[in-house]
């Protein structure tokens, strides 16, 4: 399969081209520089290949939740090559992305990730078929004690929300939390098993079909003794760690998963 993969959901701007059993990779943690980033990424990948867009099978993207700005970037560049080069596309949610790439042990994973304004997004995933996680309940967004898991069942909570909800999961959920891994983020490289299972299951979209998905109507808090504007654009707030240095891109190749 031939499929290039991007996503620009959080502070990490990843890309990714699987060709075979090849796979290439561009990553940077770069808060504010995705649009700058992203276009390069892909052209760089793409001469690495050695083949154009019109050679692929298939394009991926992360479609959120997570920053607004960022699944928009990432929507509108999917809309854009797909639609030049004839080719369906793949929304793979952020949070899946964010579960399968995960260091942490096979089974059950809480993925969440910080949504600012005292929330949470988070999904419940278990292993699925062909390698790819499969959730187990719709993507929600909410407060972190509103947080809600099957009963009995352990599981690894993963992604930026695992620090603003770690009161509620070792606190109430100890009994089945089997640990935390905060430090990550969703990127393209994990995206191959989720995109080809989708294109095997005839999943695709077309390119005007390839939409973000926010979960969230409100964009920021209402400041105190403010009335809310009427029409408020539909999205989510930046994802946490502003302050965080950015990393210089790092380029791998290696085989596909």
């Amino acid at each position: 399969m031939k499929l290039l993969a991007f996503d620009t959901s959080t502070h990490a701007c990843s890309a990714s081209l699987f060709v075979g059993a090849r796979a290439y990779h561009r990553e940077e943690i770069a808060p504010r520089r995705h649009a700058a980033l992203l276009l390069p990424m892909v052209d760089a990948l793409l001469t690495a290949a050695g083949v154009t867009l019109r050679q692929l099978d298939a394009l991926a993207f992360g479609r959120g939740p997570g920053a607004f700005t960022g699944i928009r970037l990432a929507a509108g560049m999917a809309q854009g090559l797909a639609l030049g080069a004839d080719l369906p596309v793949i929304p793979v949610s952020s949070l899946a992305l964010l579960a399968q790439g995960a260091a942490a042990p096979p089974g059950d994973r809480l993925a969440i990730m910080d949504a600012r304004m005292g929330e949470v997004y988070w999904a419940w995933y278990a292993p699925g078929a062909d390698g790819a996680v499969q959730a187990l309940a719709a993507e929600r967004v909410t407060q972190p004690e509103a947080i809600s898991l099957p009963a009995g069942r352990r599981f690894w909570a993963v992604g930026s929300g695992a620090c603003i909800g770690r009161p509620r999961l070792e606190q109430e959920l100890s009994g089945q939390l089997a640990g935390i891994e905060a430090d990550c983020y969703p990127l393209a490289r994990n995206m191959l098993p989720l995109a080809r299972l989708a294109f095997n299951q005839n999943n695709c979209v077309s390119a005007a079909a390839a939409l973000p998905v926010y979960l969230r109507n409100q964009v920021a808090a209402k400041p105190a003794g403010k009335s809310e504007p009427r029409c408020v654009v539909e999205g989510a707030a930046l994802d946490g760690n502003a302050d965080e240095p950015s990393r210089q891109g790092a380029e791998s190749v290696a085989p596909a998963p």
